[in-house]
C-alpha cells in the first residue's frame, strides 16, 4: 500500500527562523506535531537542523516499510495517532472517490465507442485513437479502484481483529456486550460495503474486454465494414456499462452509508 508523496516545508530554515518540518504522508498525518516537538526539545536551530534530518532519514524508512508490508504501515500510521478507525474511513473515502472517477471514465470511453459507431470513413483513425485512449484509461482506472478497496479491507480486518481482542480485556459485562453489539453492526455494515464494492468490481473486467476487443479489432480494419462489426455490439456494451454504472452508483451510496455510520459509533 503505496502512500502520497512526502512533502518538506523548510521555509525560514537557512534563515533562523521557526522552523515547520511538515513531513505528511499517510504515515505522518500530523505535521503540527513535529513543529512543536521541535521547538520544545530543540531550541538552537544547528540541533533543530539535525533533529529535520534525523526524521526525515525515519519518514524515509517508515515509507519503505510501509511500502512492503502492509500491517507495518498499519502499525507505523497509528504510531504517529493515526488510528486504525481513522485509517478506514479515509480508505472507504478514498475508494468512494476512486469508484467515482472510474464511473465517469467508463461512461466517457463508451462515448468514445459510440462515436466510432457513427463515424464515416474519413474520421474513423482520430476516432480510433480517442477510443484507444479512453480504454487505457479506463483500464488504468480500475487497476486504481481494485488497489483502494483491498487497501480498505486490509485496514478493516486488522481494525476488527484489534476490537475483537480488545473486547475481552472488559471487566464490565454491560459495556462488554455493548461493544459487542457495536462490533457487530460495524461489521454487518463493512460486509454490505465491501460486497458492493467488490460487485462492482467485478463489473469492470467484462467491460474492459469488450472495449479492449473493440480497439484491438479496430486497429487493423480501420474501415466502413469495421464499423458496421462494430454497430452490431454496441447495444450490448451499452447495457453491460449502464449496469456497471448502476453498481457503482450503489457501492458509492453504500460507502457514504459506512462513513455516516462509523462516524456516528464512536
Amino acid at each position: 500500500m503505496a502512500g502520497d508523496p512526502v512533502f518538506l516545508d523548510t521555509s525560514g530554515l537557512l534563515a533562523g527562523r521557526r522552523t515547520v518540518a511538515c513531513l505528511w504522508s499517510p504515515l505522518l498525518p500530523r505535521p503540527h506535531y513535529f513543529s512543536t516537538m521541535l521547538d520544545r526539545h530543540f531550541p538552537s536551530t544547528p540541533m533543530k537542523h539535525l533533529a529535520i534530518c534525523i526524521l526525515l532519514l525515519a519518514a524515509s524508512l517508515a515509507l519503505t516499510l510501509a511500502t512492503g508490508c502492509s500491517s507495518t504501515a498499519i502499525a507505523l500510521k497509528e504510531s504517529f495517532g493515526y488510528v486504525k478507525r481513522e485509517q478506514l474511513v479515509d480508505n472507504v473515502k478514498a475508494a468512494r472517490d476512486e469508484q467515482q472517477a472510474a464511473k465517469k471514465q467508463f461512461e466517457s470511453a463508451l462515448a468514445e465507442f459510440l462515436a466510432v459507431t457513427g463515424t464515416s470513413g474519413g474520421e474513423l483513425e482520430t476516432k480510433y485513437n480517442k477510443l484507444k485512449a479512453g480504454y487505457e484509461a479506463s483500464e488504468k482506472r480500475a487497476a486504481a479502484v481494485t488497489d483502494k478497496i483491498q487497501s480498505v479491507d486490509t485496514v478493516a480486518q486488522a481494525l476488527f481483529a484489534e476490537w475483537k481482542t480488545e473486547i475481552g480485556q472488559y471487566s464490565s459485562p454491560q459495556l462488554k456486550t455493548a461493544s459487542e453489539q457495536q462490533l457487530a453492526d460495524t461489521r454487518s455494515q463493512y460486509d454490505k460495503l465491501l460486497g458492493s464494492m467488490r460487485t462492482a468490481e467485478g463489473k469492470m473486467k467484462p467491460v474492459l474486454t469488450a472495449f479492449k476487443d473493440q480497439v484491438m479489432f479496430l486497429k487493423h480494419n480501420l474501415n466502413a465494414r469495421a464499423i458496421a462489426s462494430l454497430q452490431t455490439t454496441a447495444t450490448q456494451v451499452q447495457t453491460d456499462v449502464a449496469s456497471l454504472v448502476r453498481d457503482m452508483e450503489a457501492s458509492i451510496a453504500e460507502a457514504n452509508a459506512f462513513i455516516d455510520q462509523m462516524g456516528t459509533s464512536k
